[in-house]
Formats: C-alpha cells, sequence, structure tokens
C-alpha cells in the first residue's frame, strides 16, 4: 500500500526572491561576469520586463567601480535585492574615496566616458549613493509592475 504525497512547490515565491550578490576583483572581466550574474538572477526572478535597462545599469556602475572607485589589490561586492511589488534594487559596494555624481553636461565626442552615471540617472527609477566604511555604496532601483 502506497502513501499518497501532496505535490509542493521546491521554490516557494519567497525563495525564488533571495537577494544574491557576488564579489568581483579589479579586472576588466568583472564587467560583463557582473552583468551576467544578474541577468541570470532577472530571469531566475521573471523581472525580465526591465532587463536591458537593468543590464546596462550594472555594466556602467561596475565600470565606474573599476575605473574610479577600487583601489588595486581590491574589488567590489554587487548586491541584487528584489523589492516588493516585483522591483529591484542593485546596490556596488567599493572601498574607494569620493562621491560619485552626474555630470554637469555629457561630454561631446569623440571623447569617450563620463555618461554612466547620467545612463543611470536616466534608466533607473532613483539613485543614490550611500556611506560603507571605507568607501560607498552606488546603487539604483528599478520600480516593479
Amino acid at each position: 500500500m502506497g502513501t499518497r504525497c501532496e505535490p509542493r512547490h521546491v521554490n516557494s515565491e519567497t525563495s525564488l526572491l533571495t537577494a544574491r550578490e557576488r564579489f568581483y576583483r579589479r579586472e576588466r572581466k568583472s564587467v560583463p561576469a557582473s552583468r551576467a550574474f544578474t541577468r541570470l538572477a532577472l530571469v531566475d526572478w521573471g523581472m525580465t520586463a526591465r532587463a536591458d535597462d537593468v543590464l546596462l545599469c550594472v555594466s556602467e556602475l561596475a565600470t565606474n567601480a573599476l575605473v574610479h572607485g577600487v583601489p588595486p589589490g581590491r574589488g567590489f561586492l554587487l548586491r541584487l535585492l528584489p523589492q516588493d511589488g516585483g522591483g529591484l534594487r542593485v546596490e556596488l559596494h567599493d572601498s574607494g574615496d569620493g562621491v560619485p555624481a552626474v555630470p554637469q553636461r555629457v561630454t561631446e565626442e569623440p571623447h569617450e566616458g563620463g555618461r554612466g552615471l547620467f545612463l543611470v540617472a536616466e534608466l533607473a527609477d532613483k539613485w543614490g549613493v550611500g556611506e560603507r566604511s571605507p568607501g560607498k555604496v552606488v546603487w539604483c532601483e528599478f520600480a516593479g509592475r
């Protein structure tokens, strides 16, 4: 005589939406690696509606951290935090000095750079900088549906 088991979900909604984080070294391959990590999390969470915006912001924040915020021999922490209502908060923790700001005007061609935080400010619903010792946390948020 067999025992009947009730079906249950292995991954409940709350376990699917657990924050994820990963540490990256100060090297070029960290930017595409952080983007791939974020893409996988977004797919797992079913948050693909604004994936292109989120991925571009992650790329820009990671690039800024490597260029301006991570001293030699260190790295940065990328933290993805699902929010109520289907939103997402992206945080980049680095140990560098300074407070990033959106440039007052976008640089003219053919100069490269200077557009990262401008793009983040345009694509994300909110962004900002928080304190951390040492360093800072640069974050952006995307509202849910």
